[in-house]
């Protein structure tokens, strides 16, 4: 707590005498002065009393045995309230409302509160993938610490190392789950900092504290012959014709998501090139710039097969997502089109004698290898991807293939 004559902030109770209810008695009101500013705010109670009844529970050292129950009860309120303005530094009214009037500060407090917060908020913005990771990371968190609940001083680091060994080991999930959630928790940790609702000395993640786990993933890059085979060869059906064209769409758009594909509207598209921001980063990045994709003749004739026929300017491109759809059936729209994607490319690249592990995602993957072995720059790359941190990018990189390795080492001698 902060030292009381240091403290910007003052709580105590008022009796608002202005107002007089049926029976005589008047609302008692939480008091809260700002030191700095000199300015003070009331808010409202549960409790009203006359003036006398308000001397005997409040105003007197020793209350009477029928007003110790209710002393009790204004106690905790302002013990409540003193809480929750300590942590508060410079003290703020807005701040203060928003952690203490808005809702119970112990609620405040609380891990699942800041994980509901988040959910409902990526609802509402219609990303549900979003919301669905948050959702099952909570659920997982929460059967690890058998509890309802779980309080950020519950979260030490000792309580992160043995969930993870506790993921792994017991539940056998992969390293790559952990980090996901991790990461939300990690997010979450940040969000109540930022609400002034827990101190820095509580943060178990970072330097000499804990790490979240940073998996190194296997590459999903195909390589030149792959993609000549995937790209010449015939499909049987028209599932495997369809798939393809989307594949290599995603891939030749410079490994454009499928989200973002599905997301395009004609208003995007002109005779050159098409203009979107990414689906994934629109809510997380306010600086976020739109990126713009040159088409080719391949991309231009996907568009021209598959595209829809309404061509309002707001009308999506691919008749695929159902405009006057809600978030959450949009969501699904999009995902049983890409697990059509993904099971007819697999089909089709198994016919080849190929992988059948192959993606929507090895597009992606694909597109960032071969241009960079191509002489393009990670930093092309990165900005071509929409990435906003290099190693994001180098994590996509499947590395250079063999030959290229041996003319490199044959030509280091070569000085014409």
């Amino acid at each position: 707590m902060k030292d009381s004559a240091k403290a910007d902030y003052l709580i105590s109770y008022y009796l608002d005498k202005r107002s007089v209810k049926k029976n005589g008695s008047h609302p008692v009101k939480l008091q809260v002065y700002n030191v700095q500013t000199q300015t003070r705010k009331r808010y409202g109670t549960k409790f009203s009393f006359t003036e006398k009844e308000f001397e005997s529970v409040w105003l007197t050292v020793k209350p009477r045995k029928e007003y110790k129950e209710t002393r009790k009860e204004l106690n905790a309120l302002e013990t409540q309230a003193n809480k929750v303005a300590d942590k508060i530094t410079p003290f703020s009214f807005e701040v203060f409302e928003r952690l203490f009037v808005g809702k119970s500060s112990t609620k405040t407090m609380d891990v699942n509160y800041y994980y509901e917060t988040a959910i409902a908020q990526f609802k509402k913005m219609g990303q549900t993938s979003n919301a669905n990771n948050y959702g099952l990371a909570l659920k997982s968190l929460l059967n690890y610490h058998k509890k309802d609940s779980i309080n950020f001083s519950d979260v030490t680091v000792n309580w992160l190392k043995g969930y993870e060994r506790n993921m792994v080991e017991v539940k056998e999930r992969s390293k790559t789950t952990v980090s996901i959630y991790l990461r939300t928790l990690r997010t979450v940790f940040n969000n109540a900092i930022s609400d002034k609702v827990i101190s820095n000395e509580i943060y178990p993640f970072g330097k000499r504290k804990y790490s979240v786990p940073n998996p190194k993933g296997v590459k999903k890059a195909l390589t030149d012959i792959e993609l000549k085979a995937l790209f010449e060869g015939e499909p049987s059906t028209i599932e495997q014709e369809k798939a393809k064209a989307f594949w290599f769409f995603s891939f030749v758009c410079n490994g454009i998501n499928f989200a973002d594909i599905l997301n395009l509207k004609w208003k995007d598209v002109n005779k050159e090139s098409i203009t979107f921001y990414r689906q994934k980063t629109t809510s997380t990045n306010k600086n976020e710039k739109p990126i713009t994709v040159y088409l080719n003749d391949f991309s231009q004739n996907v568009i021209d097969e598959y595209g829809n026929e309404n061509r309002n300017p707001q009308a999506f491109v691919f008749d695929v997502i159902d405009p006057k759809a809600d978030p959450e059936t949009k969501q699904k729209q999009r995902k049983n089109f890409t697990r059509f994607v993904n099971q007819h490319i697999k089909k089709y690249s198994k016919s080849l004698g190929l992988s059948d592990d192959i993606s929507t995602y090895w597009a992606r993957h694909s597109f960032a290898t071969k241009a960079i072995r191509n002489g393009a720059s990670i930093e092309f790359v990165g900005e071509a991807l929409a990435h906003t941190n290099i190693k994001t990018t180098i994590g996509y990189f499947a590395g250079f293939e063999n030959d290229q390795k041996k003319a490199i080492a044959d030509n280091m001698l070569k000085f014409d």
